[in-house]
């Protein structure tokens, strides 16, 4: 087989992907009907046409869901940090660079559904506990770009700097983008180049 051949999804695979994407495309719309709290699990098998036993094949719980987007932005993540190139990143300038490029790659991906971010954002605000598992997944991504920037050479203050500013950054698209997924790349984008202009000049 060549090593350019990608690999095809069988029909199992298809399948059960095609059921994760409903319980999540139908929970969802309950939430945005109902709200997180009043909806329940038997209530999302039922309008998914699934039992509770596959329910639970998918997912742990209602939260769960919730994040269900998490594996697909770190696969984006780490393809970027794969594919990215090989060049020392040994000044602030350099790695606020690198970081950019990997914080718009992640803003891009959750911009691919805009309904579901609109949603999400929604359910961060109106709940404590879905914020706070959110801020821990947003700084375990700047965990990763901090290891990132280490192993392409930056020094560790200039790699937990650059990562941190990338976090401020995020976080200033997240409050001015709000549920708007469009919006929230754009202003991910803004703030990254106010800091690197900031840092060039």
């Amino acid at each position: 087989m060549s090593m350019n051949t990608v690999p095809t999804e069988s029909l199992r695979d298809r399948k059960r992907r095609k059921t994760r994407e409903r319980i999540i495309e139908t929970a969802f719309a309950l939430f945005a009907e109902r709200g997180f709290d009043v909806v329940t699990v038997d209530e999302i098998a039922q309008r998914a046409d699934i039992g509770r036993t596959t329910f639970f094949r998918y997912f742990g719980d209602k939260q769960e869901v919730v994040f269900s987007t998490e594996g697909d932005l770190l696969h984006a993540l780490n393809t970027a940090m794969r594919t990215a190139p090989a060049e020392p990143l040994q000044d602030l300038a350099r790695a606020l660079a690198t970081s950019r490029r990997l914080l718009l790659v992640l803003c891009a991906e959750a911009s691919l559904n805009p309904g579901h971010h609109a949603v999400y954002y929604r359910l961060i605000k109106q709940h404590p506990d879905l914020e706070d598992r959110h801020t821990r997944k947003t700084r375990h991504y700047a965990d990763l770009l901090e290891k990132h920037l280490i192993a392409h050479g930056a020094p560790l203050a200039i790699a937990v700097l650059a990562a941190q500013l990338t976090f401020a950054c995020y976080q200033t698209a997240w409050r001015l983008g709000g549920d708007d997924a469009k919006a929230v790349l754009r202003e991910a984008n803004n703030a990254a180049d106010l800091l690197l202009s900031a840092t060039v000049s």
